[in-house]
């Protein structure tokens, strides 16, 4: 079979959760992240965006209603990833978990991206983070790009606050 490689411009559109309880779903990702409530699917799903897509993330109960999160050691979806446009953005979001007193379950920097991660209501991994511009990233001698995972300075990200 020939080598397909897939359009560069391809994005993946939105990521569908399934949840235990809408009403506390949308208290997070609305109340919380401030996302916007695109439209209701009945009383058991909810469409959400950012900016007036159709929806970034759908959130439904229509098998896990009151359901418990599957055991950590599990295989399934680890977080989803939600980026932010501006250094900034994510000082934002950062200080307004702060004043939720919402907890984080880590902060990394990644070389190529600053991300902050929780999880939602149903113990989804979520990751807040924002990309460097590309002329920042740092390339090892094969061309591929260096990632790794240090500690994020919070209170140096909250700088941008200033």
């Amino acid at each position: 079979m020939e080598k397909y490689i897939i359009p560069s411009q391809t994005r993946i559109g939105h990521v569908h959760l399934k949840v235990s309880n809408i009403e506390k779903s949308l208290a997070f990702y609305i109340d919380l992240l401030g996302f916007e409530l695109t439209t209701m699917y009945g009383k058991d799903a909810a469409f959400i965006s950012a900016g007036g897509y159709h929806h970034h993330i759908g959130l439904n109960t229509w098998q896990s209603k009151n359901g418990n999160p599957p055991p950590s050691n599990c295989t399934g979806l680890f977080h989803t990833a939600i980026l932010y446009p501006t250094r900034k953005d994510l000082a934002i979001i950062l200080k307004r978990l702060i004043d939720a007193d919402y907890p984080l379950t880590g902060a990394s920097d990644h070389g190529v991206s600053e991300a902050i991660y929780l999880n939602d209501p149903d113990d989804n991994g979520v990751e807040l983070y924002w990309d460097r511009p590309k002329e920042q990233w740092q390339y090892q001698t094969d061309g591929s790009v260096v990632m790794f995972t240090k500690t994020l300075d919070l209170n140096n990200l909250l700088l941008e606050l200033d």
